[in-house]
C-alpha cells in the first residue's frame, strides 16, 4: 500500500500518496497550476515549464509535474517569483506563435488562449520576425499548422505510448525543432484523432471539421459509439438539425478519454446517402411514394406469405427499443423467425453469459496472461486494444496469438495459424501452456469469426476447455471472452432476437423464407436469393436498400433516444441530439402504423410504454449490467480431428464497417490514403 506524505501547499497542510508529483497533489486538493505538456495519461516530459511553483529551499522555481512530493515540503503556487517566471515562460512561447486566433479552429478550446489570459504578460519585448514551419502530411484526418506548435510533445508521446505507432518525432534542436512523421507519410494509427484533443494549441486540428463551427455555437448530447461493440462514450456536438462533430466523453472503465478515428470522423456519413422518404419498387424501378402507400404495400407483402415464411433480420446499429418493437410486432403476426446473425454464427448453449466479454475492459489491468484466438483487437475493437497494450507495456502480461499475424501495436508470441494449436495448448504440449498455467488471472479472447467457422462449436469447446483447465474462470475472475464486432449484437442476443435451432442461410437456400424484413441489415448477401421479397427499414441507402421491394426510412442513432448493450454486457443509454429528417418516423412508430394497417394492436403507444415493455419482458437488463450466468463447461464437446483447420478471419475495411461509415466521404479518403501509404512504405522498406 502506498505510503502518504504530508506537506503544505499555499500554507494549507495536505496528505497525498508518496508516488504523486507536486502538480498531481495540487490537482487533488483543487489548487490550479497551469500546464501545457503534462497529461495524466502520458509520461512526464517537463517541456513547457509552465507548471513552475516555488518550493522553500529551492533557489529557483521548480517544474511541479516532474517534482515528486516529499515529507515536509512547503509549496507556494502564487508567489511573486512564480508569477514572474510564468509570465516569462509564456512570453517565450508566444515569440513565434502566430496571431491567427480568429481563424484557428482551436479558438474557444485553446489552452494557450486561456492560460495566456490568466497568467501571461500584457505585452511582449520581442520584435523579431516569427519563424515559419512547413506543415506536415499527417493524412486526411489531421490538419497541421506547425507555426502554432509549442513543442509540448504530447502528440509524440501519445503516438509512442498510447497508440503504439511510433511514427512521430522531433527534428532538429532548440528553436529549430519541428514535429514530423518518420517517413514524411501519413500517421497510420487508428486512434490518431486523439492527438487533436490533447494538442494544447491549434497545431493539430480536425481536417474534416476545418472552418465549420465555433465551439460556443454548438449544443451537446451524450451518446454511445456504434462503430464497434465496445460502446465508447461520446459527445455529439450539433448545431440546429445537423451533427457537426463527435468527440470522446471520459469513461475510465471503457474508452478512458480516447476514441477511435472511425467513431470520431464518420460523422459526415450521417448526412450522406440518407433515406428521407418511402420507396416502392414497381416494374424493377424504385419510386417515391407516400408513407401510407408504403405501409399498404408492406401490409400486402406480409399478408401474402405464411408466418413461417417471413423473417425479421436486425442489422448492426439497432437499439433495444427497435428490437423490442420488431419482436413484439412479429409475435403479433405469429412470426417466430427473428435473427440478428446475418451470417451463420454458433451460439454456445444459447447462454448469454458464454457470449460476453466477461473480463470487462477495466479489469484487463489485473490480467497476467492473454491468449487471442482468431481476432485482431486493433481493428475489431480499438479501445480494447489500447487496454491490452497498456497492460503489456507495464510488463505484466504476455500475449499469445493463434491466427493470422497482425500488427497489434505491442509485442506478442505468434503461436500458429492453424486451429489445432489450441488442442496442443489444452493438452499441455505447447510451450504457451506453461505460461497460462503459471498465470494467476489469465484471459482468453475468442474472435467472432471463430464462431462463424464451419466447426465453430468445436473451436468454442476447446477454447472453453482451455479456460477451465488453466484457471481463466474463477470465483472472482472470469477470463473467458468473446470479441464481437457489431454494436447491436449483444443487445439482440440479450433479447433472444435469434433462432436457436435454425439457420437463416439454410432457410433461405431451402426456400423456407420467402420474405425478409431487414432492420438496417446490410451485411446479409441477398444475391443468391433473387425471388425473396425484401422490406428494408433503415436510415441509409446502403447495400441492401437497392434490393428492397419497399423502403421505410428511419432515424440514425443521433436522431433518437436508444439503449444499447456493449460486448461486456454493460447497458447504456444514448440521448437524442438532433431531430429526424422531415417525414421520417422513429422505428417504433413505424411498427405502430404498420400494426394499424394489419388490424393489430401493439402493447405500446409511446417510447415510454415501449421501454416499460422492454424491461417487463427482459428483467435481466434493467440494471447497469446484463444478468447472465456462465453455463456448464461439460456441455461443450471438442475433438482433435475437428480442429485441423487454418484460421481465416473475415477481411473488413476498418473504415467501412457499417452504413454510416460507408456513406462517409472522410472514411473513403482514409481508405484510399491508407492503402496509398502502405504502398509508399513498402517501397521505402524495399
Amino acid at each position: 500500500m502506498t505510503k502518504e506524505v504530508t506537506f503544505t501547499i499555499d500554507g494549507q497542510p495536505v496528505s497525498v500518496p508518496s508516488d504523486k508529483t507536486i502538480f498531481q497533489a495540487c490537482e487533488m486538493v483543487g489548487v490550479e497550476v497551469p500546464c501545457f505538456c503534462y497529461h495524466p495519461k502520458l509520461s512526464v516530459a517537463g517541456n513547457c515549464r509552465m507548471c513552475l511553483v516555488d518550493v522553500k529551499g529551492s533557489p529557483k522555481p521548480v517544474a511541479s509535474c516532474a517534482m515528486p512530493v516529499q515529507e515536509g515540503l512547503e509549496v507556494i503556487t502564487t508567489s511573486e517569483k512564480v508569477t514572474k517566471a510564468r509570465k516569462g515562460v509564456l512570453e517565450f512561447l508566444l515569440i513565434n506563435h502566430p496571431l491567427d486566433c480568429p481563424v484557428c479552429d482551436q479558438g474557444g478550446e485553446c489552452d494557450l488562449q486561456d492560460i495566456t489570459m490568466a497568467y501571461g504578460p500584457s505585452t511582449s519585448r520581442f520584435k523579431e520576425n516569427k519563424r515559419a514551419v512547413p506543415n506536415k502530411p499527417f493524412g486526411p484526418l489531421i490538419k497541421t499548422e506547425m507555426n502554432r506548435c509549442i513543442h509540448c510533445m504530447r502528440c509524440v508521446r501519445f503516438a509512442n505510448e498510447i497508440g503504439g505507432v511510433p511514427e512521430l518525432g522531433g527534428l532538429h534542436r532548440g528553436e529549430h525543432t519541428e514535429i514530423a512523421t518518420t517517413l514524411d507519410a501519413m500517421v497510420t494509427s487508428e486512434v490518431s484523432g486523439n492527438m487533436i484533443d490533447i494538442c494544447p494549441v491549434g497545431a493539430l486540428t480536425a481536417k474534416p471539421y476545418a472552418f465549420t463551427e465555433r465551439p460556443w455555437e454548438l449544443s451537446h448530447a451524450h451518446s454511445i459509439d456504434l462503430s464497434d461493440a465496445v460502446g465508447s462514450n461520446i459527445r455529439v456536438d450539433y448545431r440546429g438539425a445537423q451533427v457537426m462533430r463527435i468527440i470522446p466523453r471520459e469513461n475510465e472503465a471503457l474508452n478512458e478519454c480516447w476514441l477511435s478515428d472511425k467513431a470520431r470522423f464518420c460523422v459526415d456519413g450521417l448526412k450522406r446517402q440518407r433515406l428521407d422518404r418511402p420507396y416502392v419498387k414497381k416494374n424493377g424501378k424504385v419510386q417515391s411514394v407516400s408513407l401510407d402507400k408504403a405501409y399498404a404495400t408492406v401490409a400486402k407483402l406480409l399478408k401474402q406469405f405464411a408466418a413461417d415464411e417471413i423473417a425479421f433480420v436486425a442489422g448492426d446499429l439497432v437499439d433495444l427499443e427497435t428490437l423490442q418493437a420488431a419482436k413484439t410486432f412479429a409475435q403479433k403476426m405469429a412470426i417466430n423467425a427473428v435473427e440478428c446473425r446475418q451470417e451463420d454464427t454458433y451460439l454456445p448453449n444459447h447462454a448469454l453469459g458464454d457470449l460476453l466479454f466477461n473480463t470487462h475492459l477495466e479489469n484487463i489491468q489485473h490480467a497476467d496472461a492473454c491468449l487471442i484466438v482468431g481476432a485482431n483487437p486493433r481493428y475489431d475493437a480499438s479501445m480494447l486494444n489500447l487496454k491490452i497494450r497498456k497492460q503489456v507495456v507495464k510488463g505484466n502480461m504476455p500475449v499469445g496469438l493463434v491466427g493470422e499475424p497482425a500488427d497489434l501495436t505491442y509485442p506478442y508470441e505468434h503461436l500458429g495459424e492453424n486451429i489445432n494449436v489450441l488442442w496442443d495448448i489444452l493438452s499441455g504440449q505447447h510451450p504457451y501452456s506453461a505460461i497460462l498455467k503459471a498465470a494467476k488471472k489469465p484471459m482468453v479472447i475468442l474472435g467472432e469469426d471463430m464462431l462463424k467457422a464451419p466447426n465453430g462449436a468445436e473451436i468454442y469447446g476447446v477454447v472453453r476447455g482451455i479456460c477451465e483447465k488453466f484457471g481463466c474462470i474463477q470465483d472472482q475472475w472470469n477470463g473467458m471472452n468473446v470479441l464481437w464486432k457489431d454494436a447491436s449484437r449483444v443487445g439482440a442476443l440479450a433479447l433472444d432476437f435469434y433462432m436457436p435451432h435454425l439457420s437463416l442461410r439454410e432457410s433461405l437456400e431451402k426456400g423456407k423464407i420467402k420474405c425478409l424484413y431487414l432492420l438496417g441489415a446490410d451485411d446479409l448477401d441477398l444475391s443468391p436469393y433473387p425471388d425473396v421479397k425484401v422490406i428494408y427499414q433503415g436510415h441509409h441507402g446502403d447495400r441492401n436498400a437497392p434490393r428492397a421491394d419497399v423502403i421505410l426510412p428511419s432515424p440514425a442513432f443521433t436522431e433518437k433516444e436508444g439503449t444499447y448493450i456493449n460486448m461486456e454486457g454493460r447497458v447504456q443509454k444514448a440521448a437524442r441530439a438532433v431531430v429526424p429528417l422531415e417525414g421520417v418516423k422513429e422505428d417504433w412508430r413505424i411498427f405502430m402504423d404498420l400494426a394499424q394497417h394489419l388490424d393489430l394492436t401493439l402493447p405500446f403507444d409511446s417510447l415510454t410504454t415501449l421501454q416499460d415493455l422492454l424491461h417487463a419482458e427482459n428483467s435481466h437488463i434493467q440494471s447497469e449490467w446484463v444478468e447472465a450466468d456462465m453455463s456448464n463447461v461439460g456441455a461443450y464437446a471438442h475433438s482433435k480431428e475437428a480442429l485441423s483447420w487454418p484460421i481465416k478471419t473475415a477481411v473488413r475495411n476498418f473504415y467501412f464497417t457499417n452504413a454510416i461509415c460507408r456513406s462517409s466521404e472522410t472514411m473513403a479518403k482514409c481508405t484510399q490514403a491508407y492503402y496509398d501509404d502502405e504502398i509508399k512504405r513498402a517501397g521505402v522498406n524495399a
